[in-house]
């Protein structure tokens, strides 16, 4: 179920198995130690911390609305999932 205080931020557009990577398109910023969900459906998939984010290969801080980050994560994600940050 939603919380009020979840604020989409983004979409999976790719995620490679191999390296437990999600690549996001943002809509919104995110900050290395958000807290973020992912959701698919209507369903939600699980919670993690941004551990880090990285743009064209290079470890950021936080990124912005149009950005394009790619994120490890603790689970398999696919493609089309939406990214919410948790307040």
């Amino acid at each position: 179920m939603r919380r009020l205080a979840d604020l989409k931020i983004g979409k999976v557009t790719h995620y490679y198995d191999k390296i437990g990577v999600a690549i996001v398109e943002l809509d919104g910023t995110l900050s290395a130690g958000d807290k973020i969900k992912f959701a698919r459906g209507g369903e939600d998939l699980f919670e993690q911390a941004v551990a880090s984010i990285q743009i064209e290969h290079e470890k950021k801080d936080s990124a912005k609305k149009g950005d394009v980050v790619g994120l490890k994560v603790d689970s398999e994600v696919k493609e089309g999932a939406e990214v919410y940050k948790i307040e």
